[in-house]
């Protein structure tokens, strides 16, 4: 790779280094074919890694702040991928300063604000038009099968459920943190299931209160078994707790991920009176 492809490798979700979720960033990847992105993304080997081009024409956005960017985890591109836009906002606040930013994804326009508070930036993305659906019973049972979780052990105030922020998501509800702690999947029989039903990550949740959950998110079809922090399943599960009636139409809510996995982060999802679309908030910084 030459200079003008740098690999930039920041975490999000965390402005701890050795935690949240690491992502590779291509701030000009200008050149780079498909193949070439999946060979870097599969080379840096985090879950996604982000690559940035020219914006299409009639994006929008101030001049210089608005890009196409696309997703490729080690083993195939994403339409959407919220830690790795966290992660490329914050290295562009730090390039070309806090302010609003444009990216146009695979999923639709997603814009995105950097802040700075105290020293540390912190990105929020919009989602695009969320939206949720049913999961058949067969495909529920093979879900629980392949996670090897007892139906029992689900909560049944959170019943399982598509959900879509910009990528698709399976939530499944954990009646204890005991039973989310214990994840010991079939990781190819779950991949399967997951390509079927075009599933990007698997979003197990445990509710601690009112207000604030735990996640994890098993990744196979990305040849990862579990996603340290993830933005899109967050902003999914955000939009689906509202439409449950979980959570007031207005709400912040606070998402705890990694802890299990010992890369420890913070998503913060907001939700707004009469805007469907969810907001997705987290710190980042630099690895190395």
């Amino acid at each position: 790779m030459t200079t003008t492809h740098e690999v930039l490798r920041y975490t999000a979700f965390s402005d701890d280094p050795a935690g949240g979720n690491p992502a590779g960033v291509v701030l000009d990847a200008a050149g780079l074919d498909d193949a070439a992105m999946l060979a870097i993304a599969a080379e840096v080997g985090y879950s996604e890694s982000a690559f940035l081009t020219a914006p299409p024409q009639g994006l929008g956005g101030e001049h210089g702040r608005a890009f196409t960017i696309r997703y490729f985890s080690p083993r195939a591109e994403v339409p959407f991928c919220g830690h790795a836009t966290v992660a490329t906002a914050v290295a562009l606040g730090e390039r070309i300063g806090p302010g609003d930013l444009v990216f146009a994804t695979r999923a639709g326009t997603v814009p995105v604000t950097v802040s700075e508070e105290g020293g540390t930036l912190r990105a929020t993305l919009t989602t695009v038009e969320p939206h949720s659906e049913g999961i058949a019973d067969a495909d529920l049972t093979e879900a629980l099968a392949a996670l090897r979780w007892p139906a029992a052990d689900l909560d049944p105030a959170i019943p399982p459920r598509i959900a879509f922020a910009g990528a698709r998501h399976l939530v499944l509800a954990a009646s204890t943190r005991a039973r989310l702690a214990d994840l010991a999947y079939d990781f190819d029989r779950l991949e399967a299931l997951m390509r079927r039903l075009d599933l990007t990550t698997v979003q197990l949740v445990w509710r601690e209160s009112d207000r604030v959950f735990h996640v994890r998110d098993p990744f196979p079809v990305g040849g990862v078994v579990e996603d340290p922090a993830t933005g899109a399943a967050a902003g999914a599960f955000g939009a689906y707790v509202r439409e449950l009636g979980l959570v007031p139409e207005a709400s912040v809510l606070t998402l705890h991920q990694g802890e299990d996995m010992g890369r420890p982060g913070v998503l913060t999802v907001e939700l707004r009176a009469g805007d469907r679309r969810v907001r997705v908030t987290g710190t980042g910084t630099r690895i190395g």
